[in-house]
Formats: structure tokens, C-alpha cells, sequence
């Protein structure tokens, strides 16, 4: 089925802005000369959508598109596939633990603040403080 890039986005649940900006990190092709049609409208195909769909399931998944892109190389080997997805998973685990203590060291904050007292907040004196 031939798509306009509006409905490309449509059935994708995305902007065409969104599209384009695929387009011009590689992610997206632009329509191959045979799938421009009346008026010089680009029209995409079943495999462009099925594409998109990836970019966007991987991107949820915590894929960044230079991620995205390397798991989009042809002819990947699973073991690579692997080796990005593991990388990705200590990122992840990185990450996580980085906001856990934010928010630890956030609930510190807000449960001396909600004791009361003189002088400014703790919390924004935290914040201030080097």
C-alpha cells in the first residue's frame, strides 16, 4: 500500500516533522525514485512503515538513534544485536541507580523541610550550595 508521508506518520502514530527528522539521521530513506507519484508526491510503502514502527518500539525500548541506527545495520548478527541490547541494559542499570539516589537524597530533603524551623529550606539551600 502506497502511503503519502502524512499517513506514513498517521499510521505510525508520529509528526511528519518526526518522519523527516528520521529521514535526515538516516533512520528513514527517502522514497526510492519508483515511489514518487502524481505531482511529485512522495509515497512510502508497507516495509517504510514497518521501519518507523521499529525506530519507535527500540527508541521506548531506551535505544538512542545511534543505537537504533548500529541494530538497523544489515545483515546484523544476532551475537551484535546482543552486545548492543546487554550494552544498553547497563546503561539503563546506570541510570537507574543514578535516579534512585536523586530521589533518595530528595525525600531526605523534603522530610527536613516539612519539619519546620527557622531559616530557608533545606531544600533550596541544597540546591544553592556547591
Amino acid at each position: 500500500m502506497a502511503m503519502t508521508i502524512s499517513e506514513l506518520a498517521r499510521n505510525a502514530a508520529v509528526g511528519v516533522e518526526t518522519v523527516r527528522f528520521y529521514q535526515r539521521r538516516g533512520l528513514l530513506f527517502d522514497p526510492r525514485p519508483g515511489q514518487m507519484r502524481g505531482g511529485g508526491r512522495q509515497h512510502y510503502a508497507d516495509e517504510d512503515l514497518k521501519r518507523l514502527r521499529f525506530i519507535r518500539s527500540a527508541q521506548r525500548a531506551g535505544f538512542t538513534l545511534a543505537e537504533i541506527a548500529d541494530l538497523l545495520a544489515p545483515d546484523r548478527a544476532r551475537s551484535e544485536v546482543r552486545a548492543i541490547a546487554s550494552a544498553r541494559i547497563d546503561n539503563l542499570d546506570r541510570q537507574i541507580a543514578e535516579m534512585q539516589a536523586a530521589r533518595g537524597w530528595l525525600h531526605d530533603l523534603a522530610s527536613e523541610c516539612a519539619k519546620g524551623g527557622a531559616g530557608p529550606c533545606p531544600i533550596i539551600a541544597a540546591f544553592e550550595s556547591p
